[in-house]
């Protein structure tokens, strides 16, 4: 692939070293395995957390005489992901042989496609912030292709002292290799890049996006230069499985080059691996060219071919992708940048949210969900599939607020309630007699009591009327939270004689 330099260096970017600014390069190699019950080109199971060599059929042991056979759901994942990332779909494509000789790897050669892939060249639009001011910057990162492939197996080097074991089950899984331009300049680019990509497949369904269970990983390509130079020689970080780790790992490789170059040494193109411990990176092997696998077209799959009609069927039934829905809440329903962007980073947490607002006041109901309810899961450590509170539950809530029926201070603890038991917020707030307080005679009585209480204070809201909210915090407290704070706020301007 001919690289392009596509950004002009910004200052904010750079890296200070003793010789003057750094920039780093950054492109990313993203396998994300594809959600399908069958392997690529087998029958197999693709369940995880199987027992070891649960999940191996005899063309995943590479028996002799075994044909692969094309999963058509991987093939339309693909497809799937690749209009998800406004890429060009190949209608004809080639499976190759990647030679090379691992324990893990039974056939002695990887599936997979090098010239001729099934996906082409997209795009991904990544948000940086929000800065001080609220605003955010969008970034377009590019996709030079997205390709199928089979997964290799695993090694196990903790299960006796002499031998390792091999567990095959992860052996021609269907994976697609994301392969990003070299467009990135910093990692919190990186991480805004996987956290989108992740979004993406997520919505489309064509990858569950567990970076823990290792079905979506990132090598990580890591290059250094002055700014606007030459490019550097990139050193790639293999199998980084977590948002956070790519972060880490670009921050520690890119120092690691540059005290290099600076110390009048030179980098040599290599694989590396991360270790999240030392928080440092360490040469793994030298890094292999396309030469050195060997790759010739596969003998037993013929080109893979489909026409116009194949990709339009497919595209008709895409859902609406991250961009849209934030656009769409932001023009539609009024939403902050902010606030769309947080709902439509999760499928699951935006539907939850749609359900909730429909019909109710969608800012309010924005609030909710991002203050309220994700502040609660994020302290359980729990996702929004876990939530005790469904959006019936919090639609009722939200509706007697509305009403007037409760004060915000007593939804705060109903929300408390339903959280930790359940139950039909109506009722409750019924049976616990939570009525917000709106008789201005039982109100004025407790106003009248909390001045008569507290003449010093009286005194300093005379000279400084905007202290009156001290009254107003205490008749709220007294009332136990169930006075109406509009009917408060009015008795004690009106009797601490306080004007606008």
């Amino acid at each position: 692939m001919t690289i392009v330099d596509t950004r002009t260096p910004d200052p904010k970017r750079l890296i200070p070293g003793a010789t003057g600014d750094w920039e780093v390069i950054i492109g990313l190699e993203v396998h994300a395995q594809v959600t399908s019950n069958a392997k690529l080109f087998s029958g197999s199971s693709t369940t995880f957390g199987k027992a070891p060599n649960a999940n191996v059929s005899l063309v995943d042991a590479a028996m002799p005489g075994m044909l692969p056979v094309i999963n058509e759901e991987c093939v339309k994942q693909a497809v799937r992901t690749g209009l998800g990332l406004k890429a060009k779909i190949n209608k004809r494509s080639i499976f190759d042989r990647k030679n090379y000789f691992y324990p893990d790897l039974p056939q002695g050669y990887q599936i997979s496609q090098f010239k001729d892939p099934i996906v082409g060249e997209g795009t991904i639009t990544i948000s940086l912030g929000p800065d001080r001011e609220g605003n955010f910057e969008d970034i377009e990162i590019g996709i030079e292709r997205l390709h199928l492939e089979q997964d290799a197996g695993k090694l196990m080097h903790d299960q006796h002292p002499s031998f390792s074991f091999v567990d095959l089950n992860r052996s021609g899984v269907a994976l697609m290799e994301i392969v990003s331009k070299p467009d990135m300049r910093s990692a919190d680019e990186a991480k805004a890049y996987v956290t989108k990509l992740r979004t993406i497949v997520r919505y489309l369904g064509t990858c569950d996006g567990n970076m823990d269970e290792g079905s979506m990983r990132a090598d990580v390509n890591v290059s250094v230069r002055k700014p606007g130079g030459e490019f550097g020689t990139r050193c790639e970080i293999k199998n980084v499985n977590s948002i956070r780790f790519v972060g880490q790992a670009i921050d520690s490789e890119a120092r690691r080059q540059i005290d290099i170059l600076e110390d009048g040494g030179k980098i040599d193109q290599e694989t590396r691996l991360f270790d999240p411990v030392k928080g440092e990176t360490r040469s793994m092997r030298s890094k292999e060219d396309a030469h050195d696998y060997r790759y010739f077209p596969d003998p037993d799959l013929l080109p893979l071919e489909f026409d116009d009609a194949f990709i339009a069927e497919l595209a008709k039934d895409l859902p609406e992708l991250p961009d849209d829905k934030k656009a769409r809440f932001v023009e539609k329903l009024g939403l902050s940048v902010y606030d769309a962007s947080v709902l439509v980073s999760d499928k699951a947490v935006s539907d939850y949210y749609e359900k909730l607002a429909e019909g109710r006041d969608a800012k309010a109901a924005a609030n909710w969900v991002i203050n309220d309810l994700l502040g609660a899961l994020n302290k359980a450590s729990k996702g929004i599939d876990e939530t005790p509170v469904s959006p019936d539950q919090l639609g009722a809530i939200l509706d007697l607020l509305k009403d007037g029926v409760i004060s915000g201070k007593i939804a705060k603890d109903l929300f408390e309630i339903v959280w930790n038991e359940g139950g039909d917020p109506k009722a409750i707030v019924e049976e616990r007699g939570m009525k917000q307080v709106t008789d201005t005679g039982a109100i004025e009585k407790i106003v009248d009591e909390i001045i008569a209480a507290n003449p010093e204070q009286v005194e300093k809201v005379k000279a400084k009327p905007s202290l009156a909210g001290w009254f107003v915090g205490q008749v709220m407290k007294a009332s136990g939270g169930k006075a109406n704070p509009q009917a408060v706020q009015a008795l004690v301007k009106e009797k601490l004689g306080v004007t606008e």
